[in-house]
């Protein structure tokens, strides 16, 4: 039996429990890891609530957490990339959730080693936020040296870490940011900071080759004001689209409500004559590996806000919630 944080409904805050629930079997190319540390993203919550059982439906009980650090504990025999004992970090398959207990299992195809110079705390902040500001700035979006990107809520756990590689990949970042952290998002190495307390992007900001927006429908709609035509913007928030649907396999039953979301900023998008991706990011654990040299030499740094011990997880997930915090925030199993 594992130590773990699970729901078995959808609903709010208080449909989290804590409990033993028996350890999950080990398949033949599966990696069991003992977590340290796990931290706390949107996605939890959305899952938590159902918003999106659509796209990802799951049995109960689920335990929540989608990446995590910590150490090997056993290894599936067709496993070749990893051995007991290495300290790895993970954002695990969305079919293998379950970082918020003391051990998860998931593909090896998922898993990387651990960068040596971060902590099980600081690694843990980073597999699903920076695989995603990698693949919106090379994949969704397509950017190359010398283009452009607005990256909005650059002070967000996405945002921060989309700054930092856009500046390693020779863009011109533009961001917005409230007042206060201004100057956080400047440290990063935003060429130019849109103060939304204070002005409108929307006025401000013309002509980008991209923009990626993680803030919501008003915001994304308003981006497009911003984009080039032929550009792009990408949504990792509101507006999944049929496309999405498409991929990720929904039923086609489905694809009319996926139509309907998607809507109006596919409408927005013909008007601006850009183009409009909504984007879902996928576990990969080699891409994770090969950002290493990043973390290692500074090139990219993980934000951390607060770090809560693994009995207070309920907290640190409401805490996130209120959208408050400034880097990521953190659920510490095993001190590291």
């Amino acid at each position: 039996m594992i130590d773990a944080f699970f729901v078995r409904q959808y609903g709010g805050p208080g449909v989290l429990e804590r409990g033993p629930l028996p350890a999950q079997d080990l398949g033949p190319n599966d990696i069991r890891i003992e977590i340290h540390a796990a931290s706390v993203n949107p996605l939890d919550w959305r899952i938590r609530d159902g918003a999106l059982k659509a796209l990802l439906p799951y049995r109960f009980p689920l335990v929540l957490g989608n990446d995590g650090s910590g150490v090997v504990a056993e290894v599936g025999g067709q496993v070749s990339r990893f051995k007991p004992g290495d300290a790895v970090y993970t954002r695990v398959r969305d079919d293998r959730l379950g970082t918020f207990a003391a051990q998860v299992v998931t593909d090896e195809s998922a898993v990387a080693h651990k960068p040596a110079s971060l902590s099980h705390v600081e690694a843990a902040s980073l597999p699903m936020a920076l695989l995603t500001a990698q693949q919106l700035l090379t994949e969704a979006a397509g950017l190359q040296r010398g283009q452009s990107v607005l990256i909005h809520a650059g002070a967000g756990a996405v945002g921060s870490l989309a700054i930092q590689l856009a500046k390693h990949l020779g863009l011109q970042v533009t961001t917005t940011a409230s007042t206060a952290n201004v100057g956080f998002v400047r440290g990063l190495g935003a060429d130019t900071v849109i103060d939304r307390k204070t002005q409108h992007f929307e006025d401000e900001v013309r002509d980008m080759d991209a923009v990626l927006d993680s803030v919501g429908m008003e915001n994304l709609l308003l981006s497009f004001r911003s984009v080039k035509r032929g550009g792009t913007v990408v949504s990792i928030s509101d507006g999944p689209d049929v496309a999405l649907a498409r991929h990720r396999r929904v039923n086609p039953l489905l694809w009319p409500v996926f139509a309907v979301f998607g809507a109006k900023p596919h409408a927005a998008a013909r008007r601006a004559g850009a183009k409009y991706r909504y984007w879902f990011m996928r576990a990969d654990g080699v891409q994770l590996e090969q950002l290493n040299p990043l973390l290692e030499d500074g090139t990219v740094r993980p934000h951390l806000d607060r770090v809560f011990p693994f009995e207070q997880t309920p907290q640190a997930i409401a805490y996130a919630e209120e959208g408050k915090a400034i880097g990521k925030v953190i659920v510490q199993m095993r001190s590291s």
